[in-house]
């Protein structure tokens, strides 16, 4: 061909780039060009004011959460509404006021999220006993004179949304004497608590509904928790979003209620006092956008000017994707002794000795598996009882981290069983006739280096009351060896900021006591492995952390092993790479600070990567 052959029309180069918007007040938002696209949006509404009352009214709904992915949104300018938070009630004794619903949040008219609803007053006229409606309903204050058929709870998802945007908000109680204590507020993940006639004197508020964790603007969040009813203290919603009740229980002075988190859509939590306890303030609303924009470069080439470029390693080529991750198997289910936390291997992030070497893939498609906990079970070693169970194991690419062994048995006759080994090996339960034979369970097995986790504690004890199970081991520290009378606590786990905040993962799960004079072993620190008892079942380990299961106890007859925590997969992949995950509810998308690509796997999926 005289111009040497073309190549083309081809696309070189694609590389998306990601980028996060985030509203904390109203605006606009416009596409950067028609080729964006909206992978995933949160719009918070502002949280509902508390109510005042001179005993204890009802803590603020939160504000309605949605969320919603692959979302089409005009090529035009949109207005962007945050929500505030709705003014907590106030007033004179005799004359309180419940508080104001919460403002709206919207993107456009696309998606819309209703404030939350306000926390009821007291102690009179009836209609301030109610909480309002709204996004998450605000919480029901009681009026002892006029009963409880004068109130009702604020409604929550109101108007309707799918998914639902929120929860009720909980009903205020008459506490003995003239003492009320306030419902709390509605949160996105929970109804409002209830308020409780304990303890005395003057019964606590009910505490806030949970809010939602996101992780959208790369680091985890939590977003729209319920505010607390009057008469706290520290019932805002759990991973505090909504503010507590004012605390006027027992000798405590009244107070007004605490104001919900500013851009969280927290509830304001409810006043208590003995003249009129002024209602928190609704935390204020936020609406996050995240667009993403194809970088495309097109065009002709001739095969002349392709030979030259090839041949001066000037054509650009793809090479492979270095990815930094961290896969956490599920944890092995408790029975005497602790369950082992799952194997923990990471690069990039964490404490540095366990670090590994990052990973070269290449574009394509990789299943995901995310391994659940192991099952916990009976105590006793008889014929009545299964073994508890090892966790299952999970799985990115060439790296697989193993199951956490499950905790041992009391009286165990085999230490071998294969059940015990693992990610961070179970631990040993007490064994009267040969307090010696019965050792925890080996970690790192089989090895990886660095170690994926820790051994069993080992046991004590030869009957009676000093009889106590070893704790499971754990990614950072081996499992409490038991001594006379005291289980061993769980291995601690280790901490991880891959995806912004430093979380915990992968501790033991403590070991069981034999009998009431004996202590209990301690879950892991940091909240990860379950707690053993000595007089009752297990406590589970922690979701998506690889948490070994707690010990049961056994006073009173054989009790049963906490549960191991899922596992958990993550990974950080170039922002040259395109990344499609699947399915939906299994993974979370988010953009890493420096620019770079999280997937977050809570369950099996698959990953593509081009």
């Amino acid at each position: 061909m005289a111009n040497g052959g073309l190549i083309g029309p081809v696309k070189v180069v694609c590389t998306p780039s990601t980028k996060v918007h985030t509203y904390t007040s109203s605006g606009t938002f416009q596409k950067k060009n028609c080729t964006s696209s909206i992978p995933e949006v949160m719009v918070i509404g502002g949280g509902g004011g508390g109510g005042a009352g001179p005993c204890g009214a009802g803590g603020g709904g939160a504000g309605g959460y949605r969320v919603a992915t692959c979302v089409a949104l005009s090529n035009s300018s949109i207005t962007i509404t945050v929500g505030a938070g709705g003014s907590g009630g106030s007033g004179t004794c005799g004359s309180p006021t419940k508080g104001i619903n919460g403002v709206n949040s919207s993107i456009g008219s696309s998606i819309v999220s209703t404030g939350g609803g306000a926390g009821g007053g007291t102690p009179s006229p009836a209609s301030n006993l109610s909480g309002g409606a709204g996004g998450s309903g605000g919480g029901a204050a009681y009026c002892a004179t006029q009963g409880g058929g004068c109130m009702s709870v604020g409604s929550g998802n109101t108007p309707p949304t799918s998914p639902s945007q929120g929860n009720n908000g909980g009903l205020g109680v008459v506490v003995p004497s003239t003492n009320i204590a306030g419902g709390g507020g509605g949160g996105a993940a929970a109804v409002g608590g209830a308020a409780n006639t304990n303890p005395n004197p003057g019964g606590r508020g009910g505490v806030g509904g949970a809010g939602s964790p996101n992780d959208i603007t790369g680091s985890a969040v939590n977003y729209a928790g319920g505010g607390g009813g009057g008469r706290g203290p520290a019932n805002g919603s759990p991973c505090g979003t909504g503010g507590s009740g004012g605390d006027s229980s027992g000798s405590s002075p009244g107070n007004d209620g605490v104001a919900g988190s500013t851009n969280r859509g927290g509830g304001g939590g409810g006043g208590s006092s003995p003249a009129s306890g002024t209602g928190g303030a609704g935390g204020s609303g936020i609406v996050v956008v995240k667009e993403t924009t194809a970088k495309c470069a097109s065009g002709v080439w001739s095969i002349n000017d392709h030979f030259d470029q090839v041949k001066n390693s000037e054509w650009i080529t793809r090479a492979n994707a270095t990815i930094n991750y961290m896969v956490v198997a599920g944890g092995g289910g408790g029975s005497g002794g602790g369950g082992g936390a799952g194997g923990y291997r990471a690069t990039g992030f964490g404490p540095s000795p366990l670090r590994g070497s990052a990973l070269g893939v290449s574009a394509g498609s990789y299943t995901v598996t995310v391994g659940a906990g192991g099952t916990g079970a009976c105590n006793a070693d008889n014929a009545n009882c299964n073994a508890s169970k090892k966790g299952n194991d999970s799985v990115f690419s060439t790296i697989t981290s193993t199951g956490g062994g499950g905790g041992l048995q009391w009286g165990s006759t085999d230490h071998a069983q294969p059940f015990v080994d693992g990610g961070s090996g179970g631990g040993g339960g007490q064994r009267a006739a040969n307090p010696g034979f019965n050792v925890g369970g080996a970690g790192n097995t089989p090895p990886t280096s660095p170690s994926q986790g820790n051994n069993g504690g080992i046991p004590c004890g030869s009957g009676g009351a000093s009889g106590a199970a070893g704790g499971g081991g754990g990614a950072g520290a081996v499992g409490g060896n038991a001594s006379d009378g005291q289980s061993g606590a769980g291995g601690v786990g280790v901490p991880n900021n891959i995806l912004g905040p430093a979380t915990s993962y992968a501790g033991g799960g403590g070991g069981g006591g034999r009998n009431p004079q004996s202590c209990a072993g301690g879950g892991s620190p940091c909240c990860t492995g379950g707690a053993g008892s000595k007089t009752a079942a297990g406590a589970v380990g922690t979701t998506n952390t690889g948490g070994g299961g707690g010990g049961a106890g056994f006073c009173g007859g054989y009790k049963t092993g906490g549960n191991g925590g899922s596992g958990i997969v993550i990974v950080k992949v170039p922002a040259a790479y395109t990344v499609v995950a699947s399915p939906t509810p299994a993974r979370a998308l988010s953009t890493h600070p420096d620019g770079e690509q999280l997937v977050k796997f809570t369950a099996s999926g698959t990953l593509v990567l081009s």
